[in-house]
C-alpha cells in the first residue's frame, strides 16, 4: 500500500482539479474533506484490531464505496448548507477512489493480493503486474523505517510533479496565480 502522503496528494490534486473558483480553491474546510475521502478506505487497517484479520483491499477500496462516498457526500454537504454540495461530493467520490487506484499500482506483500476494485459488482482481487509504487512495512525496525523513507521519497517523485502539473492548470484556468488572485481582489 502507498503511504497516506501518496493518498493525500491524490487528494490534494482532485481538490485543486475540482475547485471551480478562488474561493473553492482556498477553502480548508473542503480541501480538509476532499483529502479526507482520500484517506478514508484504510480504515479496513482498523478492523484488524477487532479479528486479527487482514482486510486492507477488501471492499472499502471497491468502486462500490466510491460511489457511496461521493451520493453520502453530496447529501451531507448539501444539509450543511455548502456552496455547490454535489460537486464537493463528486469531488470526494473522486479523491476516495485515487486511493483503490494508488493502491493497484504498487507492491502488495500482505495477503490476500490485490484490491477488491470492482466490489460489490465483483469479488475478484486485482494487482497491477508492473507496480509503479513501493509497498509501506508495518513495522518500527529500523529496515522498515528505512525502507519506508526510501518508498515515500519515490512517491514524492512520481505524484508531486503531476499536483505541480494539476496546480499550474486550474491557476491559468483560474486566470492567474490560485493564491495571489485572492489576495489582489481583497485590495
Amino acid at each position: 500500500m502507498p503511504s497516506p502522503f501518496a493518498h493525500g496528494v491524490a487528494g490534494l490534486g482532485v481538490h485543486i482539479l475540482m475547485s471551480r473558483d478562488h474561493q473553492e480553491l482556498r477553502d480548508p474546510w473542503r480541501a480538509g474533506v476532499i483529502v479526507g475521502a482520500a484517506l478514508l478506505p484504510d480504515l479496513d487497517l482498523a478492523f484488524q484490531l477487532v479479528d486479527g484479520a487482514n482486510h486492507h483491499g477488501a471492499e472499502f477500496h471497491g468502486i462500490g464505496f466510491a460511489i457511496l462516498a461521493a451520493v453520502a457526500g453530496g447529501l451531507v454537504f448539501r444539509l450543511l448548507g455548502w456552496k455547490r454540495p454535489f460537486a464537493c461530493g463528486l469531488a470526494s467520490g473522486l479523491a476516495y477512489a485515487t486511493h483503490p487506484l494508488l493502491d493497484y499500482l504498487n507492491v502488495d506483500t500482505h495477503p490476500p493480493i490485490g484490491i477488491l476494485a470492482l466490489w460489490p459488482f465483483s469479488s475478484s482481487y486485482y494487482k497491477f503486474p508492473w507496480p509503479i509504487f513501493m509497498d509501506i512495512g508495518r513495522t518500527l525496525t529500523l529496515t522498515g523505517v528505512i525502507h519506508n523513507a526510501v518508498a515515500g521519497l519515490w512517491e514524492a517523485v512520481v505524484l508531486l510533479p503531476m499536483l505541480w502539473a494539476a496546480w499550474r492548470w486550474r491557476s491559468k484556468r483560474l486566470g492567474g496565480s490560485a493564491w495571489h488572485e485572492g489576495s489582489r481582489a481583497s485590495r
